[in-house]
C-alpha cells in the first residue's frame, strides 16, 4: 500500500482530532466565561442602584420599538398587546407591514382601531415605499407603517426613520416580551454612556401557554423537535452570547430582540440587506467605532427575556438553519476586512476568527470526517481504536456542555420548574447527537454552497 495514502489518512485524522479539540475548548471556556458573566451580572443587579433604577421612572431613555412584519396575520395581535403592556415610561410601538400578501394590516385595523396619519418621515436611511402610516385610536403610542415590500432590513430602516426616540428595540413580530424586557435592557444606557448596544435572551415559546400576548405557563414542547430547540437555545445564549461578553467581543444580538443607539445605527446607514441582516448591523458598529477610535460597548444581558416561535417540522427548521448560515457566511464576505486583522483587536482575533474557523470551515471538516470513515476502512488504514476513542469522548464532552448549560440556566433563572422538564432536557442533550446534529450538518454544508442566495423562504406560524 502506498506510503502516501497511510500519510494522508494520519494527516487527515489528525486535522479532525485538533479541530475537535478546538471546538469543544471554546465550547468550555465559553461556558466559564458565562458562569463568570452570569454571576458578576446578578450581583450587580442586586446592588448599587440597579433596583431604583428599575422601580423608579425618573431613570430611563424613551423608546422606539420596531417589529418588522411580513405576512404575520396569525401572531401579530397578540404580540402588539404584549408590547403594549410593557413596564416602561415611555415608548412607541411602531409595526412595519412589509407588503404582506395576507391580512396583517387587515388583523391590525380590526383589532387596534386603526386610523390614518401624516407623521413626518425623516429620510435618513434608506427604505421601499412607504403607502399609508395609521395611528390607533386607543393606543396613541401604537403606529403601523404600511410600505412596499422590501425585506426585514428595509422595514427595520423604514421604522427607523419614523421613530421619534433615541434608543430603538427592533423585535420580530412572532415574538413577546416580557413586561420588564425593555426596561432591563435600556437601564443599561442609563448606567453607561459607552453602550451602543445590548440584546436579551431569546427562549422557545413553543409549549408554553399564552394568554393576551403574556406567557402565563412555561413548559417544555411535548414535540422532541421543538423540545431539542429548547436546548438548543439555552446553549446558544447562556453558555455562546454570555461568554462573548466577557472578551468584549459580542458578534451577534439577535433580530428576534435587540435595544440599538439610533445615531450609532445612522452612522453606518441603518441596516443592510442581507440574509443575516442582525450580525451584520453589529460587524458594522464594531467596524465603525474601531476605525473612528470612537470609545464602546456591545453586551449580551442573560435575564430581559423575549419569547419567539421554532419551527415545528423538519422542513422548516432546514430553512430556517440553512438561512441562517448563509447569512453568517454573507455577514463575514461582507465584512472580510475583520479576519484576522489587528486593526480589529479581540473581536477579530477571537469572535471573528471563531465564526470563519469553527462556524463556516468546522462543518466542512466534520463532513470529511464522515465521508473519510469508510473510505479509510476500505484500505485498511483506519485507527480504529482512535475513532472509536474519538468519537466516544466528542459525544461525552458535548453532553457535558449541554447539561452544563441546562443548569447554568436552571440555577440562575429557574423557568422550567417541572423536575420532569429537566430531566428531558438533560436526556434531549444525548439525543441530539444521534441523527438530529447530523441533519443540521449537512444543512450547514449545503448553505456553504449557496450562500449567495438571497431568499428567506415561507414560514409558517402558529397562533400564540
Amino acid at each position: 500500500m502506498s506510503h502516501y495514502l497511510i500519510y494522508s489518512a494520519y494527516f487527515i485524522q489528525g486535522i479532525i482530532f485538533v479541530y475537535f479539540l478546538a471546538i469543544n475548548s471554546t465550547y468550555t471556556l465559553l461556558i466559564l466565561f458565562a458562569l463568570k458573566d452570569i454571576i458578576q451580572h446578578s450581583y450587580l443587579s442586586t446592588t448599587r442602584s440597579a433596583r431604583r433604577l428599575l422601580l423608579s421612572d425618573s431613570y430611563y431613555k424613551p423608546v422606539s420599538v420596531i417589529v418588522p412584519a411580513y405576512n404575520e396575520a396569525e401572531v401579530v395581535s397578540n404580540s402588539v398587546k404584549s408590547l403594549l403592556n410593557l413596564h416602561y415610561p415611555e415608548f412607541e410601538i411602531i409595526v412595519v407591514n412589509d407588503g404582506s400578501s395576507d391580512e396583517t394590516v387587515a388583523v391590525l385595523k380590526r383589532d387596534f382601531k386603526l386610523r390614518p396619519h401624516t407623521k413626518p418621515v425623516r429620510l435618513q436611511v434608506p427604505h421601499a415605499l412607504i403607502k399609508g402610516i395609521y395611528v390607533s385610536e386607543d393606543y396613541p403610542n401604537l403606529i403601523v407603517v404600511d410600505k412596499e415590500n422590501g425585506g426585514k432590513a428595509d422595514a427595520i430602516n423604514a421604522g427607523i426613520n419614523v421613530s421619534s426616540f433615541p434608543l430603538f428595540c427592533s423585535i420580530d413580530a412572532d415574538s413577546l416580551l416580557e413586561p420588564d424586557a425593555v426596561l432591563k435592557a435600556s437601564k443599561l444606557f442609563i448606567e453607561d454612556d459607552e453602550l451602543i448596544a445590548t440584546g436579551g435572551i431569546v427562549r422557545v415559546i413553543n409549549g408554553c401557554k399564552v394568554k393576551d400576548g403574556a406567557v402565563t405557563d412555561i413548559e417544555l414542547p411535548e414535540s422532541t423537535l421543538e423540545a431539542i430547540q429548547v436546548l438548543e437555545y439555552t446553549r446558544a445564549f447562556l453558555s455562546g452570547r454570555t461568554g462573548w461578553n466577557l472578551l468584549k467581543s459580542l458578534l451577534i444580538i439577535s433580530g428576534a430582540f435587540g435595544v440599538f443607539r439610533k445615531d450609532m445605527v445612522l452612522a453606518v446607514n441603518g441596516y443592510r440587506k442581507t440574509v443575516g441582516e442582525d450580525m451584520d448591523l453589529v460587524m458594522r458598529l464594531h467596524r465603525h467605532c474601531l476605525d473612528n477610535a470612537i470609545p464602546y460597548k456591545i453586551f449580551f444581558v442573560p435575564d430581559p427575556v423575549c419569547w419567539t416561535q421554532v419551527p415545528y417540522n423538519l422542513a422548516m427548521l432546514r430553512k430556517q438553519r440553512n438561512r441562517w448560515h448563509r447569512g453568517l457566511i454573507d455577514c463575514l464576505r461582507n465584512n472580510r476586512v475583520m479576519i484576522l486583522n489587528p486593526k480589529y483587536g479581540k473581536v477579530s482575533l477571537f469572535a471573528v476568527s471563531y465564526f470563519v474557523f469553527v462556524e463556516v470551515v468546522g462543518p466542512i471538516l466534520e463532513l470529511l470526517g464522515y465521508i473519510s470513515i469508510p473510505i479509510f476502512y476500505l484500505f485498511g488504514v483506519l485507527n480504529t481504536k482512535f475513532l472509536l476513542l474519538l468519537i466516544t469522548v466528542a459525544i461525552l464532552w458535548g453532553i457535558s456542555i449541554n447539561i452544563a448549560a441546562i443548569f447554568l440556566d436552571n440555577f440562575n433563572y429557574r423557568r422550567y420548574r417541572k423536575n420532569g422538564d429537566i430531566l428531558r432536557l438533560c436526556w434531549l442533550s444525548v439525543v441530539e447527537f444521534f441523527g438530529y446534529r447530523e441533519i443540521m450538518l449537512l444543512e450547514r454544508v449545503k448553505a456553504t454552497f449557496s450562500f449567495r442566495e438571497t431568499g428567506w423562504g415561507t414560514q409558517s406560524r402558529k397562533a400564540h
